[in-house]
């Protein structure tokens, strides 16, 4: 059980997506450990709801699960109402949820690329302005992207993914310029490879594609689901009160070599 001291979010409404899992899943951790009340969204239902009951049971909180696919036309907005109405309103949205399809631009597939527009840009950007409008009505409010290194330096075979996150970013940017006035902040993490079990998979079980990588990382290591998800916490703290409108890259600098 984390000490009350540590619970810097007690009560803090929230919704987190894709939290069945990677990233998502320690996000879902951090945040009840800070005393979060949370509405957790990804499309393993089962997965989720197992993952709620053991952090209800864990850190004390309240928590409630909406199964959404967020590739669905439909599904941002049924998620958006669900997730208002789970603890009537919400303080915090983690767009967390993303696909990626790796393609080089000359094989660019208009159905893969549709896909993961769908579900990296379209789903969260509607998302946040649904909740930020009840946000804003409430005169507080914290929107979090997780976004990506990737939207802010090319990344080869990534065309749709870099595309998609870096429209993230503008949005972010949009909803701190438009919002920020009514009381509600956004801003962006944008993590380098991050080390869930998939990112383990692809890059540390081949170390020849890594080592490129890491040769342009300052910290020569990847990043730990933890060290997103503390950046998130923070932001969705009074400790960041003044922040609003900033892309936070998570990469050891990357983007500085």
């Amino acid at each position: 059980m984390t000490p009350p001291s540590a619970r810097v979010l007690s009560g803090a409404r929230t919704l987190i997506t894709g939290a069945s899992r990677g990233i998502g899943a320690d996000l879902a951790r951090a945040f009840a450990e800070a005393g979060a009340s949370l509405v957790l969204s990804a499309r393993d239902g089962a997965a989720l709801q197992v993952e709620a009951d053991r952090l209800s049971a864990e850190y004390d909180v309240e928590t409630r699960v909406v199964v959404a696919d967020l590739s669905e036309p439909a599904a941002p907005e049924q998620l958006a109402a669900a997730s208002l109405e789970a603890f009537n309103g919400l303080d915090v949205l983690v767009n967390n949820a993303g696909i990626s399809h790796p393609e080089l631009v000359v094989d660019l597939s208009s159905e893969l690329l549709d896909d993961v527009l769908n579900v990296n840009l379209r789903a969260p950007s509607l998302l946040a302005a649904r909740i930020g409008a009840q946000m804003a009505s409430a005169g507080s409010g914290s929107i979090i992207t997780v976004a990506s290194a990737a939207g802010l330096r090319a990344l080869p075979e990534h065309y749709g993914y870099c595309i998609s996150k870096a429209g993230l970013l503008m949005a972010t940017k949009m909803l701190a310029l438009e919002l920020g006035p009514s009381g509600v902040r956004a801003n962006s993490i944008c993590p380098t490879v991050t080390l869930t079990d998939m990112g383990q998979r692809v890059w540390l079980d081949h170390p020849d594609k890594a080592a490129p990588m890491l040769d342009r990382i300052p910290l020569r290591r990847f990043a730990y689901p933890t060290e997103v998800s503390a950046t998130a916490v923070w932001l969705a703290s009074d400790a960041s009160s003044m922040v609003n409108g900033v892309d936070l890259p998570i990469d050891g600098g990357y983007l500085i070599s």
